[in-house]
């Protein structure tokens, strides 16, 4: 009897009620939902820690070459090129670092993982919302290894420890705004090669055209213009100046403001195509 009414209450459970159930959820429950996806995300890395070489080597590997390729040309010296070497590569791999939410993103819901997801009674936006706060372990490990690759080669922030902190905070955060362009990206693309593709398409002229690694006025007059207005060289500006000064100047109020205005964007945007997919 027990079995027969458990079985004529499943038939009356739809997937369409299962969506309405879920959509439901409460604040404090999408909350614990999305920080349970997060963890997820950590296992994933525990467990696949291979998702982490580009985020480990790619500092390391960029601060030596760079370094000792351009040090002496364009400062005299490595010692002398680092504080204005560290900020470029710190703004450079973190940014690159951020494509790999949109590739992972992407690669879940290719895999079916997502739909697995839909029939749990869970707040619909928590996979999302988790994949993006795991994603800040990669931003925290990129910016611990840049300083550090730093302070092996000489590296010494004129701003002091605080500074440093302070300027590892504003790029990660800066890093996790930027993220939802991305992770558009992972939601509307076909396969995890396009959002790759697409990513470094849009990020090669943005880090590489900067003042990451050589100085502006030595630029002629049509990409020196481009420079000044690309928000990466304002993001690389403000790092300078928290950590070489120990300052706050307009660089970093122009950053701040434009995280927000990509969040204010992109987040909605992402959300909306998820949701309309989930």
């Amino acid at each position: 009897m027990l079995a027969e009414n458990y079985v004529s209450i499943e038939r009356k459970i739809t997937p369409a009620h299962e969506r309405q159930l879920v959509n439901h959820t409460t604040f404090a429950q999408t909350v614990r939902d999305s920080l349970t996806m997060a963890y997820r995300g950590i296992l994933k890395i525990r467990h696949t820690p291979e998702q982490l070489i580009d985020v480990t080597l790619q500092p390391i590997l960029f601060t030596l070459m760079f370094a000792y390729l351009f040090g002496g040309a364009i400062s005299g010296s490595v010692a002398s090129y680092l504080p204005v070497l560290i900020p470029g590569i710190l703004a450079q791999t973190i940014l690159t670092g951020s494509v790999a939410i949109g590739v992972l993103l992407r690669e879940d819901m290719d895999k079916g993982v997502f739909d697995r997801f839909k029939s749990l009674p869970i707040a619909r936006i928590a996979p999302l919302a988790g994949a993006l706060i795991a994603d800040t372990i990669r931003y925290a490990i990129i910016t611990i290894l840049t300083f550090a690759m730093g302070y092996i080669m000489g590296f010494n922030p004129a701003g002091g420890l605080l500074s440093v902190v302070g300027a590892s905070v504003f790029v990660i955060l800066f890093a996790w705004c930027f993220s939802w362009v991305f992770a558009f990206f992972g939601v509307i693309s076909r396969t995890a090669s396009s959002v790759q593709g697409i990513s470094f398409l849009v990020l090669f002229p943005l880090t590489f055209l900067s003042n990451a690694f050589v100085p502006v006025n030595t630029l002629p007059d049509w990409l020196k213009w481009f420079v000044n207005v690309n928000p990466v060289s304002h993001l690389i500006t403000a790092i300078r100046d928290i950590i070489n000064q120990g300052t706050i100047g307009v660089d970093f109020w122009l950053t701040a403001l434009g995280a927000i205005v990509v969040v204010a964007i992109f987040a909605p945007l992402t959300v909306a195509t998820y949701m309309r997919k989930a």
